[in-house]
């Protein structure tokens, strides 16, 4: 099949590449120029693991393309996917600018039937407001081509979205009530074959459900975390180890492991944004959303976290003093750092006048982006290297290559040592013996704070 992508981000980019893998030709529409010409020459622009050489590979063989030309895009395909951003507007709404823009040009442009499916995470309703677009502008054409609008959500993890894109758990497609459903179906069940055959992953609904679903797998997921969070300021309190706790419950199936890790906070595209929007739509169709409001104000708390173990530690007092901080991206096999935990701990520092030596494997030229070049955020080369002449670590990412380390190095190291580990990367009673403070999160035996 030939297929059409608008938005080379993130979800475009990935989906595309995955697409032309199995044999579907794909053509990429982006307005970024510099994105577009730098894809033909094969930089990818983002970090995510076996993407560089899926895009490559299909580029050269000519089942991907790239292109600015938005009529170009549309007369590929009679199938278009919309995957452009719905970044959080100011009162927490997700923005539909951009996707509405496609949507008009696909409009403007068609000359035949089209598909448009809407690849972006994006409010109940929005297939309708989609609708209505290319409705208005196919009149002002005098055209009566004949469209129809899909909810086909995502369900990647940044890190694994490669192979999650390929073995999906499940395939959401949401059609409109007066849309040619028997069609549509057939559509994405070709579409998709190679990613169903050994059980029938396609679920269909109507389009409002699949919007919702999109939205509720995800503040599910960030209630785990925000959940978990709140038992561990509660273990600390009590003098509990959340360890402990964790592995307890989540031997319950109904419970299971996934997403009960305590930590300094979620961040990302994803989390953050979507528990926002999903309130203002309750908000606006008139429900409280009290648990989703919980769960961000948890989540914003937890955030502040590491800082309040750093001014404890060091009386209030830490101008001049100099941090080691690993971790950058919001989490492990990314460079993202939208939304990070990190940035709260930087910044806050900042503001006390501590300085910061950081490391991050693979999101040191996304740090040089967000902040330039400042007398204070000194970006260093290996882990080892931001300790040296620190007062203190800091860990906002967990990160393999921070696991197996040299305790005794850091100790030595660090002229005051101490570790303030946002995501339990250590056994606090081994990191104890070797004379090293260590505040990690929920672990009652090695950690004591006020009250918060």
């Amino acid at each position: 099949m030939n297929v059409t992508v608008f938005g080379i981000g993130y979800v475009g980019l990935v989906q595309a590449a995955v697409l032309s893998e199995v044999g579907h030709n794909v053509c990429c529409v982006d307005v970024d120029k510099v994105k577009i010409d730098k894809l033909k020459q094969g930089v990818i622009p983002i970090f995510e693991p076996g993407l560089t050489p899926l895009v490559k590979t299909n580029y050269d063989e000519g089942r991907i393309r790239f292109t600015c030309n938005a009529e170009e895009g549309v007369n590929f395909a009679n199938v278009q996917f919309i995957a452009v951003g719905t970044p959080p507007d100011e009162d927490g709404s997700a923005d539909l600018q951009y996707v509405i823009a496609v949507a008009k040009t696909i409009a403007t442009h068609m000359d035949s039937p089209k598909i448009i499916v809407n690849k972006s995470t994006v409010p109940v309703g929005t297939a309708d407001k989609v609708a209505e677009t290319i409705n208005d502008t196919l009149r002002s054409r005098h055209s009566d081509l004949s469209y129809s609008v899909v909810s086909n959500p995502e369900f990647l993890k940044e890190g694994s979205a490669v192979a999650d894109c390929i073995r999906p758990d499940r395939i959401i497609v949401g059609t409109r009530f007066n849309d040619n459903k028997l069609q549509i179906q057939d559509t994405f069940k070709e579409l998709y074959a190679p990613f169903n055959r050994n059980h029938d992953r396609i679920i269909f609904m109507d389009a409002r459900s699949a919007e919702l679903t999109k939205y509720a797998a995800n503040c599910m997921l960030a209630t785990k975390i925000s959940f978990m969070n709140e038992m561990a300021n509660i273990a600390e309190k009590i003098g509990a180890d959340i360890e402990y706790v964790r592995q307890g419950i989540g031997s319950d199936e109904r419970i299971g492991y996934h997403f009960i890790y305590p930590g300094c906070g979620y961040g990302g595209s994803c989390f953050p944004k979507d528990v926002q929007a999903l309130s203002k739509t309750s908000e606006i169709v008139g429900y409280k959303p009290q648990l989703l409001q919980a769960v961000e104000a948890i989540n914003k708390h937890q955030k502040n976290k590491l800082m309040i173990y750093i001014n404890q530690y060091f009386k209030g007092d830490i101008s001049g003093k100099t941090f080691a901080l690993w971790g950058l991206s919001f989490k492990p096999k990314t460079d993202d750092m939208r939304e990070a935990p990190c940035h709260v701990v930087m910044e806050s520092l900042w503001a006390k006048g501590a300085s910061i030596q950081a490391f991050d494997p693979e999101a040191m030229e996304e740090a040089q982006r967000i902040y330039g070049n400042r007398t204070n955020l000194t970006l260093m080369g290996t882990k080892e290297a931001a300790l040296s002449g620190a007062d203190a670590l800091v860990i906002c990412t967990e990160w393999q290559n921070f696991r197996a380390v040299n305790l005794n190095l850091i100790k030595d190291t660090l002229i005051s040592p101490v570790i303030f580990d946002g995501r339990n990367m250590y056994e606090p009673n081994k990191v104890k013996k070797l004379g090293i403070d260590y505040y990690c999160i929920g672990r009652g035996l090695s950690i004591s704070t006020p009250q918060i």
